[in-house]
């Protein structure tokens, strides 16, 4: 059985992925109350965004996979979310707003059984495909149980857990006609899903591609991608070497009166990828030609070119700032000493300096520092907390003195394993900022530096874990479950596998109470659960939060109407115009 951990092994390892690929995972607002065509944001002059025209999409990495079946994104993704609709969507609001889930091509957000283990949708009318053919529930079913088939295997797994039969479906190939019976379609608008526990956030997870709709007659297998069905407002009309050039056009079939998510301004979306980080952001800077209705869904802008920016009105007035539910903290591993001692990992949480450390990460433009695991987000439940006040600098005799207690009045040293990919969040810099701190407090730090994949390797590997290490965290939908359920739970140790429970943590207590929260469907009283249960955990200094990243990216002076929301942290390209 696919457990919460494999579920989510991706997150983990692609959340920046999906940040930068804009794949509806991470720019929000200055102000995130702010709603989209307000002055203060890039893209807000001009009057009322207008139907029209090309956008242009210049980014580094291919839309591959573009089958909703392979795709693994947050909220639905950004270029698939317009092509594939699915049963709930994100709100494509600004800040904060922009947290919540919404009904997308059902009624509402699904109707739970008394313990949530059952979830019912309704479809709206009037719902067509590319072709003028009606979506119908059965191929929202099909659409999801050829996500099981081994050929298609990618996108996220969560019901292969959540599902009743779902961790022995091999998918529709297989299965002789038969289905997953856990997937009822009593009739052609309505869909049920029986799940073998309560699970209070299936909404969320009912915004990933797997739910988007699939005509069985229509499936191709493993060459669906060159030609997905659109149920979206765009349909793909050119796919070129696996997602490198994609042509999007409108859907005449699709129904604004059915959508109130996505706004398709644009008549045509070109998107060109396999181009340079520095290039990308050279054309944006310049914007001539086609360039000038540009933006990017996967680019940032990193700290020479803020800087550049930052002296340039017209440039930085085009900048567009967020933030994604995203956290780098410092593991330890309790079982590898002498991290087993409770002092030794207070006294490092001490001596940490943070401002050294955002330095490190790109300056306080791109990171924010932090000492919660959860992000500063309501959506996540955040409560704030630090159980081992630094300061902003660190506190190098809270630190000695705390060693002391821990038996080492005379400092020890450790080895501080880390990535030598230049990423600014679990690369050398950050390391090294780490390492310098620790020694102000007697502490000497050994620095160990591993090829990106082998580091991965390394630091989930529960046999090899190292004692001190750098990690990152993003979570597939704003919430604090794919937060601490994934890195806190004991049941989701994996001994032969990729494990994310870096402190191998197995608490009875806890892994009760991610239980009871999972019941909830009241979303804001399972935040101040999940928000309660951080601090509680923060108490045992399993791991030093580091920082929160944020957010910078340019878009071509002719971009208007630019939405970002605390859910993508990204700007949302199903509500851009250009002029």
């Amino acid at each position: 059985m696919l457990r919460q951990s494999h579920i989510s092994r991706r997150v983990a390892a692609v959340a920046v992925s999906l940040v930068l690929a804009g794949g509806a995972a991470a720019c929000g607002p200055k102000d995130a109350a702010d709603k989209a065509g307000s002055g203060d944001k890039p893209g807000a002059a001009g009057g009322a965004p207008q139907k029209g025209g090309t956008l242009t999409v210049l980014n580094s990495e291919p839309q591959s996979d573009f089958d909703p079946a392979r795709l693994y994104t947050s909220g639905g993704g950004n270029v698939p979310s317009l092509v594939f609709r699915t049963l709930t969507t994100r709100n494509r609001e600004d800040g904060q707003a922009g947290t919540k889930v919404v009904p997308d091509l059902a009624t509402d957000t699904g109707k739970p059984n008394a313990d949530a283990t059952e979830w019912t949708y309704t479809l709206k009318d009037g719902l067509k495909y590319e072709d003028g053919s009606p979506i119908t529930s059965a191929d929202i079913k099909y659409g999801i149980e050829r996500s099981f088939a081994a050929e298609l295997s990618g996108g996220a797994p969560y019901l292969r857990d959540w599902l009743v039969g779902g961790e022995t479906y091999e998918g529709p190939y297989k299965d002789g006609g038969k289905g997953l019976d856990s997937i009822v379609v009593p009739d052609p608008k309505t869909i049920v899903f029986k799940l073998r526990k309560p699970e209070g956030e299936f909404p969320f997870v009912a915004t990933q591609t797997q739910f988007a709709p699939v005509p069985k007659a229509k499936d191709t297998g493993v060459k669906y991608e060159e030609h997905p069905v659109s149920s979206g407002p765009y349909k793909v009309v050119k796919n070129d070497n696996d997602g490198e050039h994609l042509t999007l056009e409108r859907n005449e079939h699709w129904d604004e009166k059915t959508d109130e998510e996505r706004k398709a301004y644009p008549d045509k979306i070109d998107v060109r990828s396999g181009l340079d980080a520095a290039v990308i952001n050279q054309r944006l800077t310049t914007s001539s030609g086609p360039d000038a209705a540009a933006i990017t869904t996967d680019t940032n802008l990193g700290p020479a070119e803020l800087a550049q920016i930052g002296e340039n009105k017209e440039l930085a007035g085009r900048v567009g700032t967020g933030h994604f539910g995203y956290v780098n903290y410092l593991a330890f591993n309790p079982k590898v000493a002498p991290f087993d001692n409770p002092k030794v990992r207070q006294a490092i949480s001490y001596a940490i300096n943070r401002t050294s450390v955002v330095n490190a990460a790109g300056g306080s433009a791109l990171a924010e520092p932090a000492t919660t695991f959860l992000p500063e987000r309501e959506a996540f439940g955040f409560t704030p907390y630090d159980h081992f006040p630094a300061g902003k600098t660190g506190d190098p005799a809270k630190a000695k003195q705390v060693l002391a207690e821990a038996g080492y009045p005379d400092g020890l040293t450790v080895t501080l394993t880390h990535s030598t990919a230049q990423n600014r969040q679990t690369s050398p810099e950050v390391a090294t900022a780490v390492q310098q701190a620790l020694a102000a407090a007697g502490i000497t730090v050994k620095l160990e530096g591993l090829e990106n994949n082998a580091f991965n390797e390394k630091r989930w590997d529960v046999k090899n874990t190292p004692g001190l290490f750098l990690s990152r965290w993003g979570a597939d939908w704003p919430s604090g479950a794919p937060f601490l359920a994934p890195i806190f739970d004991g049941r989701q140790i994996v001994t032969n596998g990729s494990n994310y429970n870096h402190a191998q943590l197995d608490d009875p207590a806890v892994n009760a109470e991610i239980d009871e929260i999972a019941k909830l469907t009241d979303l804001t009283a399972a935040g101040k659960r999940w928000g309660a249960l951080d601090k509680k955990i923060g108490e045992r200094a399993l791991d030093v939060p580091l920082f929160h990243p944020v957010y910078k990216r340019l878009v071509g002076k002719d971009i208007k109407n630019v939405v970002i929301s605390d859910w993508t942290g990204v700007l949302d390209i199903s509500q851009v115009s250009v002029k």
